[in-house]
């Protein structure tokens, strides 16, 4: 950028020369540095302007620069956020990438930053708005969107805001529930999951407890029927609604803007490199985003009058508030915006010529240009694509391409004839085979668009098949034909014919369906809006000039169904693996079990495969890879040839996790489940039923053995007694070991329970509480721990015991009845439903049992803090007896629980 003086504000000096996240406030229509303990909370009533910088390959700086406009910020206040990003992008050399984000719809790198979510707190600091009083705390529901990242909106605290589609957070004074949408997506379900621990401890100071509430279980006496409870009771809900915020716009072809004076001018002709000079800037327009490019030689005024002219043509054109508007200097583009125009790879040439040829018997038909990028699966092509190179007048890709059922005569005569047409050209041109499903990024840029078509057009085809009785499927306009689009940009724009049945549809891809009259485009619910755009430009390709009808997944006419056989069938909804998403500031938990992750770090790529990825898909991972540096090659300049690796979930090596700030005690304890489940199993760790959270049996876990181990030594630190000593020892090596080794531990406790007499069931007074009774707590916390272990292991030993009270230690009939004689029957009835329990008859006070008492009881149930109550004391805290609490809804026993500090 040429400019003889500073332009930007003091405010930056010095930005960008750290590597991490920096935040300016607008406060009187300046940029103020924000402190960094503020880093994270943004006020509905301001703008700021956010600079992340970031290490690329060979130690440069890269910056990605956000504005973010709060809902109730003013106009003026904006407007200086986005003149004042400009300034910024002059300070950091032009090499900004910036983003506009509008609370609500920020990007996911916006979003990255600030993990797991941001929450916009009310009011704001300039615009004469106030910081938000202390308050009484209010119920609040929130929706939760997103696979990396969280998108949270608040939603009014009524059953109706609840659907079946999305996961939800209600968070009440003493309670957060999570509640699972029954079509919500997994890893939407784990992402919330981070967001209430969030929630837990930022706004609950980590006191408040969490449940899991999954749509359609629905449980009257536990946490699924106090939330329904909460919303007036239980009630079918109803399907989602399509908000202004859910809505995508229809794809549109991306068209050009040139922006001088402050005027925007349609640029005229196909999308191309050459188009764009460097004194002047341009608007790119691709519907659900829009880029705003500046020349390299453009001045910062005529940068600020383009993006006020790219602000007031999205005003005109009336554009959802969910618009991405992102500016570019030349020689910084990303990638998203260069797979818009022609032949932008790296190394490749710009505005070439292209010609293409079908093989028919022993001779090639050049196909016109209207053709250009149809191909059949039971034919051979040549193309050929001359373009000009630095200062050679012209170069030459010349490549043969193979249908995947095409004869072997017309594969020989493909390759003559590209041989006689090389050699026509003194060998100059570069000759490549293509084959059908392998072809290179390159090779599918060049089309715009490309699509492979069933059958074949050659005589000699068509001879095939007639003589071995096969049908000919071969496409033409009037059939009935299904194009199936994965691709999201230019090197990957491929669509494919695929059979014309309803379960060749998937959600997560977009599809054109021809009839011999209409032709469809069918966006599934999951589809991105770049397949969009690439399923209308492929319609247009097919039946040029023909409007094609709209058939959004759910809202499918009786005409779309029977072109597909009649009546509308199941399909598939899952993802099918043909793009890499990017995924920003990563960590150890953008590692989901369901995926398959590529890391690379310039030098190498590695493939890591989660536990719970499709068989076949993991066989395909090294295919997966390939594609991956085929693309990185082409789009950016990666090696062909960088190293490859391939690890699987559990395996990881040094010189991979080296690259994340890894936790190495989370992958030894080897969580099995969905990323949900092990997100649930380590939440609810401590003092938590998994059971009851999760669906899943789990009675305990390394944590547990260890919290329950400390309370053991604590008991018994004060003996003397070498032997007990050597007990706790061995039971520290055994309890680390596997379910046979935790049955020997659990045996191992003999000698602790004679040492300590715990088997006599006297309750002591809670004034009187000696070392007997705190060796029976730990004994019993962690013998509970063991038992519920091998419980649930396969291979636990068969005689391991059921009670975590051994047999050979029991006193006999006559002594335990002559020790017991005072203690009231209801003592030994006092758990839940009336069963018996070692560690229920040890009794603590009501002030000791409190959750606010800051006394940290061990060895007891901290679920079940009412049971160590004596019955006298239980009365008068509960204002019934144990026998009618015992009785009530678990929801309500919990609620009195909550309201009594017990819970």
């Amino acid at each position: 950028m040429s400019s003889a003086t500073k332009v930007w504000d003091p405010a930056f000096q010095g930005a960008g020369q750290r590597l991490g996240t920096e935040i300016w406030r607008i406060e009187n229509f300046q940029p103020v540095p924000l402190p960094k303990s503020e880093y994270g909370k943004f006020y509905m009533g301001d703008s700021y302007i956010i600079l992340q910088t970031t290490q690329g390959k060979g130690g440069a700086y890269y910056y990605d620069l956000h504005f973010w406009i709060g809902k109730d910020t003013s106009q003026d206040e904006a407007g200086t956020a986005a003149i004042k990003a400009v300034e910024l992008d002059a300070a950091l050399g032009g090499r900004a990438v910036q983003h506009r984000e509008i609370q609500g719809h920020e990007s996911d790198n916006f979003l990255s930053y600030f993990r797991p979510c941001i929450v916009p707190l009310e009011g704001g600091v300039a615009s004469g708005f106030r910081k938000p009083e202390e308050e009484e705390f209010v119920t609040r529901l929130y929706v939760c969107r997103g696979k990396r990242v969280v998108r949270m909106r608040q939603i009014p605290f009524a059953r109706s805001s609840l659907n079946h589609d999305d996961v939800f957070i209600l968070d009440t004074q003493n309670k957060i529930y999570q509640f699972n949408g029954a079509n919500s997506s997994i890893q939407e379900r784990a992402m919330a999951l981070e967001v209430v621990q969030f929630l837990k401890e930022e706004y609950h100071e980590g006191k408040c407890d969490v449940a899991i509430v999954d749509d359609g279980k629905l449980d009257t006496e536990s946490d699924s029927g106090e939330f329904w409870v909460l919303f007036g009771g239980f009630a079918p809900i109803s399907k989602k609604v399509i908000s202004e915020d859910d809505v995508i716009p229809e794809a549109i072809s991306a068209q050009l803007y040139s922006i001088i004076d402050g005027e925007v001018k349609s640029v005229e002709g196909e999308l191309s490199k050459s188009l764009l000079e460097n004194n002047k800037c341009y608007l790119l327009d691709c519907g659900s985003e829009l880029y705003i490019w500046f020349g390299r030689v453009t001045q910062v005024e005529e940068r600020k009058a383009a993006c006020q002219a790219a602000d007031e043509f999205v005003s005109s054109q009336n554009r959802p508030k969910s618009t991405k508007i992102t500016r570019i200097t030349q020689g910084h583009e990303t990638r998203s915006f260069k797979s818009n125009f022609d032949s932008w790879s790296s190394g490749s040439a710009e505005g070439g010529k292209m010609e293409v040829w079908q093989i028919n018997g022993d001779d090639k038909t050049s196909l016109p240009n209207e053709d250009i990028g149809k191909f059949h699966s039971g034919d051979c092509y040549i193309v050929m694509y001359t373009y000009h190179s630095g200062e050679r007048k012209e170069d030459y890709f010349l490549c043969c391409w193979f249908g995947k059922d095409s004869v072997e005569e017309d594969q020989t005569t493909a390759l003559q004839l590209t041989n006689t047409m090389s050699n026509s050209l003194k060998g100059r041109p570069v000759q490549g085979r293509i084959y059908e499903g392998k072809e290179s990024p390159q090779f599918v840029a060049l089309f715009q668009p490309m699509v492979v078509l069933k059958g074949g057009l050659s005589t000699g085809y068509k001879t095939f098949i007639t003589d071995k009785g096969l049908s000919d499927e071969t496409y033409t306009e009037k059939s009935i034909a299904l194009i199936r689009i994965s691709g999201t940009a230019i090197h990957n724009n491929k669509a494919v014919q695929v059979d014309a049945v309803p379960s060749s549809l998937n959600s997560t891809e977009c599809f054109v369906l021809q009839t011999s009259s209409t032709i469809f485009t069918w966006h599934g619910n999951q589809c991105s809006h770049e397949q969009q755009q690439q399923a209308a430009k492929v319609a247009e390709f097919l039946r040029p000039g023909v409007a094609s009808k709209h058939a959004k997944e759910g809202t499918e006419n009786s005409a779309f169904w029977l072109a597909l056989g009649g009546e509308k069938q199941s399909y598939s909804s899952k993802k099918v693996i043909n793009e890499v998403e990017e995924i920003y500031n990563f960590s150890q938990d953008d590692l989901l079990t369901e995926d398959i992750h590529v890391l690379d770090t310039h030098a190498e790529v590695f493939l890591w495969i989660g536990q719970s990825v499709d068989p076949k898909d993991k066989q395909d991972a090294f295919e997966i890879g390939q594609k991956y540096i085929d693309m990185t090659a082409s789009l950016e300049g990666l090696s062909p040839r960088v190293p490859l690796y391939k690890i699987t979930e559990g395996n990881e090596p040094f010189f991979f996790t080296t690259y994340f700030s890894w936790d190495w005690d989370y992958t030894r304890a080897k969580i099995l489940g969905n990323s949900f489940q092990k997100k649930v199993s380590i939440f609810f760790t401590i003092g938590h039923d998994l059971e009851d959270k999760s669906n899943e049996s789990s009675g305990g876990g390394p944590r547990q053995r260890a919290e329950a181990l400390a309370a053991l030594t604590s008991a018994f630190n004060s003996s003397s007694e070498k032997t007990t000593s050597m007990t706790h020892e061995r039971l520290n090596e055994l309890i680390q070991g596997g379910p046979r080794q935790r049955a020997e531990a659990l045996a191992a406790l003999n000698s602790a329970f004679k040492s300590s007499s715990v088997t006599k069931k006297v309750t002591p007074r809670p004034s009187a509480k000696g070392q007997g009774s705190q060796r029976a707590a730990a004994v019993a916390a962690l013998s509970s721990v063991l038992t519920a272990e091998n419980k649930q292991s396969p291979d636990a030993s068969p005689v391991a015991p059921r009670s975590p009270i051994p047999e050979e230690t029991e006193m006999d009939e006559a002594t335990e009845a002559k020790e017991t004689e005072d203690v009231s029957e209801s003592e030994h009835e006092n758990v839940e439903d009336g069963n018996n329990d070692q560690s229920s008859q040890i009794t603590f006070s009501y002030d000791e049992l409190k959750t606010t008492s800051g006394n940290n009881v061990s060895g007891i149930d901290h679920k079940r803090r009412e049971a160590y109550l004596s019955d006298e004391e239980f009365l008068t805290v509960f204002g019934m007896v144990k026998e009618d609490f015992y009785k009530l809804p678990r929801w309500k026993q919990e609620m009195l629980k909550k309201k009594l500090e017990l819970f």
